[in-house]
């Protein structure tokens, strides 16, 4: 097992990627902790992994608010002893345009998703570096990398990308790597609501992809699993699109050049 007898501590774990990383890191041997907002999505999730022979525990926790953070923590200690993964998965996206967002929606953008990271690495960084082991994993977003609409969500991802780097560099001498995960499209129930409007929009996101399909939880539990692992050992600071190839270049511009290009001359 690539995982056996490690504390991971999953943030967001109630749904969508987050649930999918804590019971692929079960099934391979970690004791896991998920994290999230909603207590009851927790529970649930650690009642799944217990039920498929794991060892879980769920907990709430606002990845705003510091105090609470270090609460989680704290009882995940208590419980386990030790954190030896961090997965910053929570996240929301709360508008588009910067002359459509208040100072509060921005804010709210930033909070959770930038500074929910930097809260939950610097409480947990401390006992990694005590061991001289320890592994970071950030959930990024192509959004992060490219300009592709919501503005305050993208900052913030392009920010974590920035902060994933630094906290490499950082604290490598300490034994703790620190790497991102960049999803692109995901099957999440984030999109429950969108698609009851509009329930062909997967099949419309489908085209920019030159994989030709929309991504799954489990295709980034994988990469995770992998760069959490033993395996990724000489492996941090890394970004790591995870997007069926839509961060390679744009898709839809090169088939059309390319037929531009077989046409033949007149």
């Amino acid at each position: 097992m690539k995982l056996e007898d490690r504390v991971a501590f999953v943030t967001g774990g109630g749904s969508g990627i987050g649930r999918a990383i804590c019971e692929l890191f079960a099934s391979e041997g970690a004791l896991v902790v998920a994290a999230d907002l909603i207590p009851e999505r927790a529970v649930e999730t650690a009642e799944r992994i217990v039920s498929a022979g794991g060892t879980a525990l769920g907990l709430e926790i606002d990845v705003a608010d510091a105090g609470k953070v270090e609460r989680a923590i704290d009882a995940a200690i208590a419980e386990y002893g030790r954190i030896d993964i961090l997965v910053n998965n929570a996240g929301l996206s709360v508008g588009d345009r910067i002359t459509d967002l208040d100072e509060a929606r921005w804010d709210l953008n930033i909070d959770v998703v930038l500074n929910g990271v930097y809260i939950c690495s610097r409480l947990v960084i401390p006992g990694m570096a005590e061991r001289q082991s320890g592994v970071i994993l950030n959930i990024g977003s192509v959004n992060g990398l490219l300009a592709i609409g919501e503005s305050a969500y993208s900052a913030a991802k392009a920010g974590m990308v920035n902060l994933t780097q630094n906290m490499a560099i950082h604290y490598g001498d300490d034994g703790i790597r620190v790497n991102l995960i960049a999803p692109g499209t995901i099957r999440t129930p984030i999109w429950d609501e969108r698609l009851k409007a509009e329930p062909g929009a997967f099949e419309q996101l489908a085209p920019w992809y030159p994989l030709g399909r929309i991504g799954t939880p489990d295709d980034i539990a994988k990469a995770a699993l992998f760069l959490c692992s033993d395996d990724a050992s000489w492996i941090t600071g890394v970004a790591l699109p995870v997007d069926g190839g839509l961060t390679a270049g744009n898709y839809r511009f090169n088939k059309d050049l390319q037929g531009v290009r077989e046409k033949p001359a007149t």
